[in-house]
């Protein structure tokens, strides 16, 4: 009756007078005594409500958050405005608990959230389909490229040079241990190198994966990109990130046949890293060779509108062998806040959005550059990031401005090689005080 109130002695009695047994440890007899530990461990005495709850703000407060500090760090997790609305809905206790459907058909509040994401991925991506959620955008991509090769039945693949080191660590993980060649592109000043991508695609590639914007932040030419890897027969696969579709050509009008990306932007935090979700899309053609799960619409009994799973073909499902994907989950509240954001700001919304970043982050780069402290790393258009060179060490740079609560760009010496170079990201959120602050601070260091 009260299963969340610890039981009491007359409790543990009456429980094991119905065993017929005298001490619990009776129940653990079977274990040898040998193995069993005897003394006492080594812990802190209990504490109170009130006490525990003082040591956890104490460790708390160690962190900076994006409360105290104006934040122009991106790489693949950005500062973007999350409506008040979210925190609301996804509190309700129909959505809360959301997990993954293991019965589906007492399951339709989370089948028809699944249902209404899978949606708006579809029409944000310009694909005929989406599969639940995915681990996060570097799962997704790596699914896709899995999704590639078994279609074509190639076990070569294609990385573009300027994709997310933790993209292509990912994806170099996956294809390991299921004996997958990777290679990878040149780069043509932070772009695609289309003479390599013409040398280097032969008859033999399953796919060709490029990320748009790129991981310094440029817009790719997806479009060529397609069109090559469909002359060699080959698929294209397009990582995107979804906010910049309120500007850019969609994967779907540029002709890819899987857009993959990470769905943090949309309405979810940046949660010290994660849990975020990753949305894969493909054509019809492709749509069996899915990984995880797709809901659909139909109608119950009573002609009323239901859900259901209308395709997995997971290993928890079918035989083994013929399954798709061994990946078990769908991030389902992480993809009910990606729901909710999307419905709230709707198309026009999106647009603003993406318009907004876009000029912001134009702005704080000619500021920047104004200040004589820093030089052009690219010269291609780029969306919300931008990667320039610094007189003096990234790292230098960054430290000093946390000591003005500024959280400072991405530090591309150590993570790509770039002598010096640093990678500031501009949402819609940071405003022009706040980029002046930063150019100000930068011109006198």
């Amino acid at each position: 009756m009260f299963r969340y109130i610890p039981n009491g002695d007359d409790d543990r009695k009456s429980m094991m007078d119905h065993l017929g047994i005298k001490d619990i440890d009776e129940l653990f007899k079977d274990i040898p005594e040998t193995l069993k530990f005897k003394g006492q461990l080594d812990l802190e005495a209990s504490q109170s409500e009130p006490e525990v709850l003082k040591y956890f703000e104490e460790k708390a407060a160690a962190n900076c958050s994006l409360t105290q500090l104006t934040s122009f760090l991106g790489a693949g997790v950005y500062d973007h405005y999350i409506p008040g609305i979210i925190k609301h809905m996804v509190g309700r206790g129909e959505f809360y608990t959301a997990y993954t459907p293991y019965q589906p058909e007492i399951s339709q509040g989370t089948l028809q959230v699944i249902f209404e994401y899978q949606s708006m991925i579809c029409d944000l991506t310009g694909m005929d389909v989406s599969n639940a959620s995915m681990y996060d955008g570097p799962t997704a991509a790596a699914e896709a490229l899995l999704m590639a090769t078994t279609q074509k039945k190639m076990e070569k693949i294609i990385l573009a040079g300027a994709i997310s080191p933790e993209i292509r660590q990912v994806i170099e993980t996956y294809m390991k241990y299921r004996d997958i060649e990777v290679v990878t592109l040149k780069e043509e000043k932070g772009l695609v190198d289309f003479k390599d991508l013409e040398a280097k695609l032969d008859q033999d590639v399953a796919a060709v994966l490029v990320q748009s914007p790129n991981f310094y932040g440029l817009i790719e030419d997806v479009e060529r990109v397609s069109e090559m890897a469909h002359g060699r027969k080959a698929l294209a696969i397009a990582y995107v990130d979804p906010i910049s579709l309120g500007v850019l050509k969609s994967p779907g009008e540029a002709g890819v046949d899987i857009a993959v990306g990470d769905g943090q932007a949309l309405g979810n935090g940046t949660n010290l890293g994660g849990p975020y979700l990753g949305f894969l899309a493909t054509t019809n053609k492709l749509v069996r060779k899915m990984p995880g799960r797709i809901v659909g619409q139909t109608e119950d009994v009573d002609g009323k509108r239901a859900w259901v799973l209308t395709l997995q073909a997971r290993e928890q499902h079918i035989r083994r062998y013929k399954a798709t994907s061994n990946i078990c989950s769908n991030q389902g509240l992480n993809a009910l806040i990606a729901s909710i954001y999307m419905t709230t700001l709707g198309r026009e919304g999106l647009k603003e959005v993406a318009m907004m970043s876009l000029q912001k982050a134009h702005y704080a780069y000619d500021k920047l550059l104004a200040t004589g402290r820093f030089k052009p790393a690219f010269e291609g258009a780029f969306f919300k990031e931008f990667v320039l060179l610094a007189d003096m060490e990234p790292e230098v740079i960054n430290q000093k401005l946390l000591e003005n609560n500024i959280l400072g760009g991405y530090d591309l010496s150590k993570a790509c090689g770039v002598d010096k170079g640093i990678m500031f990201a501009v949402t819609e959120k940071r405003s022009k005080e706040e980029i002046d602050r930063l150019a100000e601070l930068l011109e006198v260091m």
